[in-house]
């Protein structure tokens, strides 16, 4: 079960849309900061590094130093934490009462005999 600190962090690195961009970006490859931040072009290099502190905070993504070159890795494992705390028992439970819903009409829609 994560910390309700720990839930906050995920919760608000996920909030700005340009973060979830750059969660997009990362998810197939890892890439540069260098690389992220020509990607961002309608923002500065440093608003985009600010962002990346937040998702780093967070842990939502993994900066591996090789020499100069910062790579940048997407940690799935904090989104699987939420989905299994939060999204998992929730569509479960939508799907039951969907399930419900469509036999309860089914029922009333069938003729009687």
């Amino acid at each position: 079960m994560l910390s309700e600190a720990y839930e906050n962090k995920i919760f608000k690195a996920l909030a700005a849309p340009v973060r979830r961009e750059i969660m997009d970006a990362l998810r197939d490859n890892p890439m540069t900061t260098g690389e992220l931040a020509d990607r961002f072009s309608q923002i500065d290099r440093t608003t985009v590094m600010q962002h990346m502190r937040v998702l780093e905070a967070a842990d939502l993504i993994i900066p591996v130093k090789r020499g100069r070159v910062r790579w940048n890795h997407l940690n799935p494992m904090p989104i699987k934490a939420i989905h299994d705390r939060w999204i998992g028992p929730m569509a479960a439970s939508a799907v039951d009462k969907l399930g419900k819903l469509k036999a309860d009409l089914e029922d009333e829609v069938e003729p009687a005999k």
